[in-house]
């Protein structure tokens, strides 16, 4: 399933790319984390626990930084499995600067579900999806915020 959006910070381009392209920071904006290591620039881990009811769904996704052209465009695969769903996600974003101190942010992710949380299908797993990366977002932007 595709999801995509658009967003403005208050903050110049190379703020966002800087909070952006550091593992340890994206790490920090997602929801759900309990552990985090980066094995290199461009390969890390985490174990994120996903709200999905009961208990919620642990994961263990493997992230790649798969390309990426300072301070304009990123692309990043995530992998994730755990008991009952495997999760492979592609996301990309392009940051504008619109104005000296705002920047505009377009982003895509494609994200498929394997197992019996895929099962629950697109009309139930794209609300939980867009409300994580608001979530993301929002987080985001209050770390640009705090400078």
């Amino acid at each position: 399933m595709k999801v995509e959006g658009t967003r403005e910070f208050a903050a110049p381009a190379q703020s966002v790319w800087d909070v952006l392209n550091d593992p340890a920071s994206i790490a920090s904006l997602l929801p759900g984390v309990a552990s985090f290591e980066i094995a290199d620039d461009t390969h890390w881990s985490a174990r994120i626990k996903v709200p999905l009811g009961m208990g919620g769904l642990k994961l263990k996704f493997a992230f790649e930084k798969l390309e990426e052209r300072p301070i304009e465009f990123a692309r990043l695969s995530a992998k994730g499995t755990g008991v009952g769903a495997m999760v492979n996600m592609d996301t990309s974003f392009t940051l504008s600067p619109s104005g000296e101190a705002t920047t505009h942010m377009a982003w895509e992710a494609d994200v498929r579900v394997a197992g019996p949380v895929g099962a629950m299908g697109q009309r139930v797993l794209e609300p939980i999806i867009r409300s994580k990366v608001d979530d993301v977002m929002t987080a985001l932007d209050e770390r640009l915020a705090a400078g």
